[in-house]
């Protein structure tokens, strides 16, 4: 299961990178990671638990 996990959380962080650099191009580069950490860490729990 954990491998399961792993393999959509890594899944997800590449597509919220790749729409994180698409969709904002006039944010701060900062305000865009945290964006994307909370984007990742919330699928990835939602498809964990």
């Amino acid at each position: 299961m954990w491998l399961i996990c792993a393999l959509l959380s890594a899944v997800f962080a590449a597509l919220t990178s790749i729409l994180a650099k698409v969709g904002i191009d006039g944010v701060n580069s900062n305000l865009a990671t945290a964006i994307r950490t909370v984007v990742v860490v919330a699928m990835s729990w939602a498809w964990c638990f």
